[in-house]
């Protein structure tokens, strides 16, 4: 008997993007298979995807960025290809990179319902836009392609954090 018939899961709640692809193995079939919504937190990689931050940005000590090793300036130097590649696609579309990687995982499953954060009205209004980008198969599949072919450096949490959550 499966955790599901004992106590129904209606939705999952974990990090993925274009920057973070880890349920992509083993979480996402398995949703699939029971019928269980995925609603991913941090979809714009905590404003990266957006293009925003770049090698001169730099993060207040009380942002939790300014201790994540994916933010640090040698991880974000490797880490803006994959912006680079999202702001490319931005281009041909017509639309802004947080819409790509919005649109990009609306695309992955109808059951994935990601959840972007913002304080602002202007970005909440560009989040929503994400829903309208459309891929082809083809434009979808070359940007998951392209997106794994690059190297992606830096822990998504700090160390000591990454020994509580298992990863």
């Amino acid at each position: 008997m499966s955790e599901a018939s004992v106590q129904p899961v209606t939705a999952l709640q974990s990090e993925y993007s274009l920057w973070y692809r880890g349920p992509e193995a083993e979480v996402l079939p398995v949703l699939e298979e029971l019928g269980i919504g995925f609603v991913p937190f941090s979809p714009l990689g905590a404003g990266f995807l957006t293009g925003k931050i770049d090698l001169t940005t730099e993060f207040d000590k009380s942002d939790y960025r300014s201790h994540v090793p994916r933010f640090a300036a040698e991880a974000r130097e490797s880490n803006l290809a994959l912006v680079a590649l999202i702001r490319e696609v931005a281009e041909r579309k017509s639309a802004t990179p947080a819409q790509i990687a919005l649109g990009w995982l609306l695309a992955q499953k109808p059951w994935i319902v990601p959840i972007p954060g913002t304080t602002k009205l202007h970005r909440l209004e560009e989040n929503l836009d994400g829903a309208e980008v459309a891929f082809t198969a083809e434009e979808l599949a070359d940007l998951t392609a392209a997106a794994s072919r690059l190297q992606l450096v830096g822990a998504c949490l700090p160390e000591a954090s990454l020994a509580l959550v298992g990863r």
